[in-house]
């Protein structure tokens, strides 16, 4: 990921709605959810919430798949990676075992 993909990321999260849609799809696994439980879940008009949408895949947070007619969403765990690992690419100043906690901490405990 370079400097400007990581903008692109920062931004389409840096937003309650968008933020909301990210973790819930997180929450989904790979199961994912279709478009209208999303906006129905979050309380959100499904108009709006395309726009959202759109704005999260266009980030490579999240990814779609269509099944019939509905459109089925899910997060980009290695858009999310992607991100985190260019956040944290000179971490430290060279000393992992300072990263450890901040590492532990978004380790995935399931």
């Amino acid at each position: 990921m370079d400097k400007s993909d990581a903008i692109e990321a920062l931004h389409a999260l840096a937003q309650e709605t968008r933020l909301e849609v990210f973790r819930l799809l997180v929450k989904h696994g790979a199961d994912g959810m279709a478009a209208g439980d999303i906006a129905e879940a979050l309380g959100v008009r499904q108009n709006t919430m395309s726009a959202n949408l759109a704005v999260l895949a266009r980030a490579g947070m999240i990814r779609s798949a269509r099944e019939g007619r509905v459109i089925r969403y899910f997060a980009e765990f290695d858009g999310m990676r992607a991100l985190l690992a260019f956040l944290m690419e000179d971490c430290c100043g060279g000393r992992p075992e300072l990263c450890k906690p901040v590492l532990d901490e978004i380790a995935c405990a399931c």
